[in-house]
């Protein structure tokens, strides 16, 4: 008889296809865990036996819970054991016309659950009460250097804004010197062409007044040379 077999509560699963040996090294696993542990023990296995031994553990809890009135943070694997079940005998061909025997073996898996001792229910409260201290200290530790990080990217934001916005206002001083200075070139530039066009102007006029006057001394000189020439002939008459 295996221990605790005579207590607690049984769910049985008969004829699963696999070997009782592939079954007991999962089993091994759980034996005196809560069914909590267990059950996390089981859904971490690698092992394709461990889906089926889950199920069954489930189902041991649910008759414990909806049967025996137990309470379900309360109950641990108090034992689990696998038992050989029927094989099924096939037969694989050969070669040269022989044929080979294959065994399938089943087996039938069992989980007994019954409820924790007062000692050991204290003992796991208060290492749950512990850890969920632990884990809320933690939590506030995580949220205060989470704060504490955003304040920092936030000054670090505000630094580079204000250094950006000096930058800007720093370009723009520039650009508005720059600006002063080419309109007063520009305006240089205007009056340095107005004052060469006045230049050229009266120059221009200048030169037109000499050419007059020399075109007028000019006549004057053709009409006196005429006047002598006239005036010669008439003496030689």
């Amino acid at each position: 008889m295996v221990a605790g077999e005579r207590s607690g509560t049984r769910a049985v699963a008969r004829h699963v296809r696999s070997s009782a040996s592939k079954a007991r090294v999962v089993l091994n696993l759980i034996r005196g865990l809560d069914v909590r542990s267990a059950d996390e023990v089981l859904m971490l296995t690698e092992r394709g036996i461990a889906r089926d031994i889950r199920k069954v553990l489930r189902s041991a809890v649910a008759n414990a819970v909806n049967n025996d009135e137990q309470d379900a943070s309360e109950l641990y694997v108090i034992a689990c054991f696998a038992d050989e079940g029927s094989t099924l005998r096939r037969f694989r061909p050969r070669a040269r016309g022989r044929a080979t025997r294959i065994r399938k073996r089943t087996c039938h898996i069992t989980v007994i659950v019954a409820r924790m001792s007062d000692e050991r229910l204290a003992v796991i409260q208060a290492r749950a009460e512990g850890a969920s201290a632990s884990a809320q200290a933690s939590r506030r530790a995580r949220v205060e250097r989470s704060r504490q990080r955003a304040e920092e990217a936030k000054g670090e934001i505000d630094a580079v804004d204000e250094a950006e916005d000096e930058i800007i206002d720093e370009s723009a001083d520039v650009e508005a010197a720059d600006d002063a200075e080419a309109t007063d070139v520009a305006e240089d530039a205007v009056e340095e062409a107005v004052e060469e066009t006045e230049d050229a102007a009266e120059a221009e006029a200048e030169s037109d007044d000499e050419a007059e006057a020399e075109a007028a001394e000019a006549q004057a000189e053709t009409e006196s040379e005429t006047d002598d020439d006239a005036s010669t002939e008439e003496e030689q008459n």
